[in-house]
């Protein structure tokens, strides 16, 4: 599990790709490497992965065909800046929220404004997460817990606040780059709680 409170910016080192997988290396500080170990976790733009190889100064994961092209990972390129989050430990404070590491589905950033000391970000609302994304709550965003500014139909947006900027690759968003989206793990909860409520009530009345 993690938090979505991103530790630093890595940078891709490697790609490595063969028939059944894909093999990905990250630089990363000794700070962050520092006990670290192979087969421990670490949440790349969000994307919950295992290591394979530790060094000093970078590490290597595992990413199943499924997870590259499911998630930006398709168009990574060697030399681009990641977020980087170990997994939280039992005894840490959840600051951010709860952060499963699996990704729900990619979107584009349609617009990028400057207002007063922060940037609003608006993104596409994918139609297979409509219901699951709510003004004032909870959004990570390349693994970066962010808080809903705004919702429409058809988009949503966040705010960044300068220590977001500096700290995660999202200030270095261009209009029409994709991101990764895992959406709030309650609102998944209470939509299917929904539906099935739905289901039940429709079967009642329908003899189904």
């Amino acid at each position: 599990m993690f938090t979505g409170l991103v530790q630093e910016i890595g940078t891709v080192k490697r790609i490595k790709k063969a028939s059944h997988h894909i093999e990905l290396t990250c630089s990363a500080s000794k700070e962050l490497l520092q006990g670290y170990k192979i087969g421990e976790s670490m949440a790349i733009n969000g994307v919950c992965l295992t290591a394979i190889k530790v060094t000093d100064s970078d590490f290597t994961v595992d990413i199943m065909p499924e997870t590259f092209h499911k998630t930006i990972f398709s168009d990574l390129r060697v030399h681009a800046a990641v977020n980087l989050e170990r997994a939280m430990a039992a005894n840490g404070r959840l600051e951010g929220h709860i952060v499963s590491g699996h990704v729900d589905t990619t979107t584009r950033l349609i617009k990028k404004v400057k207002k007063e000391n922060s940037i609003v970000l608006t993104f596409y609302y994918p139609p297979q997460i409509q219901g699951e994304i709510v003004a004032q709550g909870s959004v990570a965003i390349n693994g970066t817990s962010l808080t809903v500014s705004a919702v429409t139909a058809g988009a949503f947006s966040i705010s960044l606040i300068p220590h977001s900027m500096n700290h995660t690759n999202l200030g270095q968003l261009k209009q029409g780059e994709f991101v990764n989206v895992e959406t709030d793990i309650l609102g998944k909860y209470i939509k299917a709680m929904i539906g099935t409520e739905k289901n039940q009530i429709l079967s009642k009345y329908t003899g189904e």
